[in-house]
């Protein structure tokens, strides 16, 4: 069988967060079935059992996956990545991707997931994934708002939670701060509330919360090193690029544009969505606070939010017939992004064509192909 080729990975992070002190155990709303190697990919799962995955890619993959604990969540959970890649002796570029900043999106880690395990299923394989891998690290965070996901999963009540779990200031007796808007980038202009009761509350200042500050602090060390910056969520089906401010466009705008709508290309190809590419305020909505807009104006050159399925019909519970096909299409988006980046980095003048290529290699592979 074919695999995927990755684009520009060399060591992914994964980021998770290990349970640690007080704070509730998560656990599954409805009653499961017993789930198998063959169907995991398929289900959504709650933070122990992708605590325990993550466990599990580093038992079987030694040399490639290894983790580090770079942050704590309010309730003292700790933020884990998963190093996933090959080692080399000198510094090597970076990709970042997140997954499950606001709670109810489940699909986001659910992708996270899949896109890990497809790259460790390739790498040995299959060439191109594996130069990608020796070029380039991955830092990729399956579930970074880990209170507010493990909250998610408490019972049918509380399955739409999207904001963290701090407790409100000043005498507001409501709970959580929107993640993706407490980010020091045009912090509190638009978008956003300073009611803590309010869905888009953006905290008391920028990075007041822990959640956000780890990322920023990751980043912020890494700044010189990572050429892409993947954030995802749903739903919309959109590709959204910097600014979320109105009025503002990033420096390189019309190249963001460029790759987003090849990537939306890429995504039809798999099984026919359609994902629109634009700003927040030219198909969304403005706001500011986020973290994509954070990592362009630190220099992170391609800063791109995904908003997987669906259009509505069912929103954030986005059935679980989904999953797969969701995963393969918004991996294939992810591809030419990816190859993009690594092409542009390491053979400048073949960008376009090695990444248009791969997309239509990874797209028949998609189309062809049944997740074992």
């Amino acid at each position: 069988m074919m695999m995927l080729g990755l684009g520009s990975v060399g060591l992914v992070l994964l980021s998770l967060a290990v349970q640690s002190g007080h704070g509730a155990q998560d656990s599954a709303v409805w009653s499961r079935e017993e789930t198998t190697e063959r169907n995991y990919y398929t289900r959504y799962h709650n933070m122990s059992e992708i605590t325990a995955w993550m466990e599990q890619m580093k038992r079987e993959n030694p040399d490639v996956v290894s983790s580090m604990v770079y942050g704590q969540t309010y309730e003292r959970r700790n933020i884990t990545l998963l190093k996933i890649g090959l080692s080399s002796t000198g510094r090597k570029k970076a990709i970042w991707m997140d997954c499950g900043i606001h709670a109810r999106e489940w699909i986001a880690p659910a992708f996270c997931q899949y896109f890990v395990r497809e790259i460790l299923r390739t790498y040995k394989t299959d060439t191109k994934v594996n130069e990608m891998m020796k070029n380039l690290d991955f830092y990729i965070t399956p579930v970074l708002n880990v209170d507010g996901y493990i909250y998610s999963w408490h019972n049918e009540s509380t399955r739409l939670w999207r904001k963290s779990r701090s407790p409100g200031t000043g005498g507001c007796t409501c709970y959580g701060t929107d993640l993706n808007r407490n980010f020091y980038a045009n912090w509190g202009m638009v978008g956003v509330s300073t009611d803590c009761c309010n869905l888009f509350y953006c905290g008391t200042k920028a990075l007041s919360e822990s959640e956000a500050w780890a990322v920023t602090d990751m980043l912020g060390k890494m700044r010189e090193d990572i050429l892409a910056f993947l954030t995802i969520h749903s739903y919309g089906q959109q590709l959204l690029v910097p600014y979320g401010h109105p009025n503002t466009s990033a420096p390189n705008h019309d190249e963001l544009m460029e790759v987003g709508l090849g990537a939306a290309k890429a995504i039809k190809t798999v099984h026919g969505m359609d994902y629109t590419v634009g700003t927040s305020p030219d198909i969304l909505y403005p706001f500011s606070g986020s973290s994509q807009d954070f990592a362009r104006l630190i220099g992170i050159p391609l800063s791109f939010t995904f908003e997987l399925r669906d259009k509505g019909e069912h929103g954030f519970e986005l059935p679980e017939d989904q999953i797969q096909p969701t995963c393969e299409e918004a991996y294939a988006g992810a591809q030419h992004i990816i190859t993009y980046t690594h092409d542009k980095a390491f053979y400048s003048y073949a960008a376009t064509v090695r990444a248009t290529l791969w997309t239509t290699l990874l797209a028949a592979w998609v189309s062809s192909t049944i997740l074992l």
